[in-house]
């Protein structure tokens, strides 16, 4: 049961993942990856909300393997940064770059933390 649990979540946390990055992209009319960011940072909030709410009041941890794991671990993209940020590198866009990952890195622990804060809450 959490093996579909895992894999319908999967499948709509993907989808999530091309609605957002596309609308965020196309909204944004940029090269830099604001969709990938905006992805990453708000995934992080959800699982610091997921991880908050079983630490402090008790969630299942099959509704924590089937959200973060199924929902958040598919609409998070890890390979998709670093490949926007080799993109980035092989254009000689160093600002955009460095941008992206100290924003990436800085803004997703930050956006875990406040999540797992929120979560505590709840």
């Amino acid at each position: 049961m959490i093996i579909a649990g895992v894999m319908a979540a999967g499948a709509l946390g993907a989808m999530l993942r091309y609605l957002v990055d596309r609308t965020v992209q196309r909204r944004s009319g940029s090269d830099f990856p604001l969709g990938t960011l905006v992805i990453n940072v708000s995934g992080s909030l959800v699982l610091g909300v997921l991880v908050g709410s079983e630490l402090h009041h008790g969630i299942s941890t099959t509704w924590l393997t089937v959200c973060g794991t199924g929902l958040i671990g598919s609409y998070t993209t890890f390979s998709t940064l670093t490949f926007d940020t080799v993109r980035l590198l092989e254009n000689g866009e160093w600002s955009p770059t460095a941008a992206n990952v100290v924003l990436s890195l800085g803004a997703g622990l930050v956006s875990a933390a406040a999540g797992l804060a929120l979560g505590s809450l709840t």
